[in-house]
């Protein structure tokens, strides 16, 4: 299974909705699609949906961790949601959550971020 990517705009948010697996053949991807859709676009906080995700590698892993420095950089913030259990064991692991934060689910991170859903 590859990897399929939804970027969605609301407000000062990019939404990004991650289904499938993400391991080094779609990480590259990802990033550029990623970083063009932050330059594209005016937004500033982002929300990843790991739901769907049903696979990830430490590439994948790399993936997040470099958006979040760029994002933390320009004073935004980078919340992850609705995480799959074979996912969030790897996040668990590399001790990502003591950085990211996680939360139950899209709606909530939205409100959190000041954005009525």
């Amino acid at each position: 299974m590859s990897l399929s990517v939804e970027f969605i705009i609301k407000e000062s948010v990019l939404l990004v909705r991650l289904e499938g697996e993400l391991d080094h053949h779609e990480a590259t991807n990802l990033r550029e699609e990623w970083q063009a859709q932050l330059a594209q676009n005016q937004v500033g906080h982002v929300i990843v949906n790991l739901e769907k995700l049903t696979f990830m590698d430490s590439s994948g892993l790399g993936v997040m961790l470099g958006r979040y420095k760029e994002i933390q950089a320009a004073g935004w913030e980078m919340v992850i949601c609705s995480i799959s259990p074979e996912v969030r064991r790897l996040f668990d692991l590399s001790g990502m959550f003591k950085i990211v934060k996680l939360v139950d689910n899209e709606d909530f991170a939205l409100q959190m971020l000041g954005v009525a859903s």
